[in-house]
């Protein structure tokens, strides 16, 4: 599959995790083919071009996209985040075996919480960092309710949803590990990979068995990975936040039995 498709993808399936009437715009690059692999940030140096395979994800021209800048930080290029009622990624087309690859690694950093966000309400569906997983797979296996939601959004957008979503969020309130369902979905869900204040202004280095995550979350066995994206989103809370991301990298290891922070 195309980087275009994979980018679309991505832009429909926010549509449904917390900007469910949202119209789909497309910007990405045609051509291009998906890696094994995720392009680093701190290869690159600071400054409004992003890395080989890194692209805006855009949600539509009808809100507010989030501001997204390569930027220094203690010696080394990171990727700053500013939301002002906005909501809009990057995202990463990738080919990639998480049986082989089962671990994934990134680093956040989060100043303040969205006071009002909370990820389990409708209208408050906002975070200030999120890492996002898409996983290809049989898509004959969905419920008749997943296979009309999908309908439903190919039509909307003339894109498919990838057939499974993990969510990494720091979330306000839900306590770590909590696993929060998308309201319209089973194919789509939230792992709450940091919670709280207490690691506010931190730089986090967060790694995660993909695959654990993936069988507690969806009860099956994951496919391969699509894509990899990041956002920060306060389109829904009208808020503001500031966070940043480093590098994200997918590692060689035999996976363990739980989730690995």
């Amino acid at each position: 599959m195309c980087m275009m498709r994979r980018a679309a993808s991505f832009a429909a399936l926010v549509l449904i995790a917390g900007c469910a009437t949202v119209v789909m715009e497309e910007t990405k690059a045609p051509g291009t083919v998906a890696l094994p692999y995720v392009r680093s940030f701190s290869s690159h140096p600071p400054g409004e071009n992003l890395p080989p395979g890194w692209q805006p994800w855009i949600l539509s021209r009808f809100k507010r996209p989030t501001e997204y800048r390569l930027v220094n930080q203690q010696g080394k290029t990171v990727v700053r985040a500013r939301a002002r009622a906005s909501a809009s990624g990057l995202v990463h087309p990738l080919d990639l075996d998480p049986g082989r690859y089962p671990l994934l690694h990134w680093q956040w950093k989060v100043d303040e919480l969205i006071p009002k966000a909370d990820n389990t309400q409708k209208h408050l569906e906002d975070a200030p960092v999120r890492l996002v997983v898409s996983f290809d797979g049989d898509m004959t296996k969905l419920s008749p309710e997943d296979r009309a939601f999908f309908d439903n959004i190919s039509l909307l957008t003339g894109q498919q949803l990838p057939y499974a979503t993990l969510m990494y969020i720091w979330e306000n309130r839900a306590p770590l590990e909590t696993v929060i369902p998308n309201r319209h979905t089973s194919r789509i869900r939230m792992i709450v990979a940091e919670s709280g204040k207490d690691k506010l202004g931190q730089w986090q280095d967060v790694t995660r068995n993909i695959v654990a995550d993936y069988r507690r979350a969806f009860g099956e066995e994951p496919g391969r990975i699509t894509a990899v994206g990041i956002m920060t989103d306060t389109d829904n809370t009208g808020d503001r936040a500031h966070a940043w991301y480093g590098d994200i990298v997918f590692r060689q290891s035999s996976p363990p039995t739980a989730a690995t922070r």
